[in-house]
């Protein structure tokens, strides 16, 4: 993490558009990729040396005008947009309470009546909780402790997830989704630098910054004990406890996914601790 992330968030982005994106033509040899900072000053309508202060940190309190014009010229989704007002410190998040470690009891209970694997996870990917499928899909993993950890760190990793860059894409996403939420998270900072530091793949994507928070998706997993698993998960807000998510896997009924699945269930299994569980 860095002390201006709303101008590195900026550069990430202008870096990803052509000039024929946005219809501008182009002069010259660019030194670097993507749009040049004048020109994204023309197509947000204001001051190019006033853009300039705000990557350089210089200017660190644009208005909400500023920041949908700049929005739209590097040409934002929603998301991202939303990323963007957060960092400059426009979203109502001061007040926001740091995220519950722990899931609650009913929670626990409610995971446990899931017939397909369901976990709760907190914003920096930690598992919280899990049902004993979902500890028997994860079986491979050393340690079911961190998503992101488990996707960069451990070997098991690349053979279970059959997209494996597109799964680190994913986890990354939302890794920097969720410093947009509540940029004081202390856990979260922590667990960007640790990765950081272990992985140049994950700090290359990291710096991309790349913004998404995905609710259902589709996941293709290689099991040791059952194959191939393809699978759709879906994530849901637990209201009680801003911040945590509960992501519950299934596969299309009678599928060869879902009888694996079913299999997987009744595998004798050593049921590993999860934290918060």
């Amino acid at each position: 993490m860095t002390s201006n992330d709303l101008g590195d968030f900026l550069r990430a982005r202008r870096s990803r558009l052509q000039p024929a994106d946005v219809g501008l033509a182009s002069h010259g040899a660019r030194r670097v990729p993507g749009l040049r900072r004048e020109e994204v000053a023309v197509l947000a309508g204001m001051n190019s040396d006033y853009y300039a202060r705000l990557e350089q940190g210089r200017e660190r309190s644009p208005s909400p005008q500023i920041l949908d014009a700049i929005g739209g010229a590097l040409r934002m989704e929603d998301e991202a947009r939303a990323h963007l007002y957060r960092l400059a410190g426009t979203a109502p998040d001061r007040d926001r309470p740091q995220p519950e470690e722990t899931a609650s009891t009913p929670l626990c209970r409610l995971l446990d009546g899931f017939t397909t694997p369901a976990f709760v996870l907190n914003p920096a990917t930690d598992f919280l909780a899990a049902n004993a499928l979902a500890d028997a899909l994860f079986a491979p993993f050393e340690k079911t402790d961190n998503l992101a950890r488990m996707t960069f760190l451990d070997p098991a990793a690349r053979g279970f997830f059959v997209h494996w860059a597109r799964a680190a894409e994913a986890v990354v996403a939302a890794l920097r989704h969720a410093t947009g939420l509540d940029p004081r998270y202390r856990r979260l900072h922590g667990l960007v630098r640790s990765l950081a530091g272990a992985s140049e793949e994950f700090a290359a994507l990291w710096s991309a910054h790349a913004v998404h928070a995905k609710t259902r998706d589709a996941k293709e997993i290689f099991h040791r004990d059952v194959g191939r698993l393809a699978l759709t998960f879906q994530t849901f807000d637990v209201r009680e406890a801003p911040g945590q998510q509960l992501v519950v896997y299934h596969a299309e009924p009678g599928s060869p996914s879902a009888r694996s699945l079913d299999l997987l269930g009744t595998l004798p299994a050593t049921r590993r601790s999860v934290p918060g569980s």
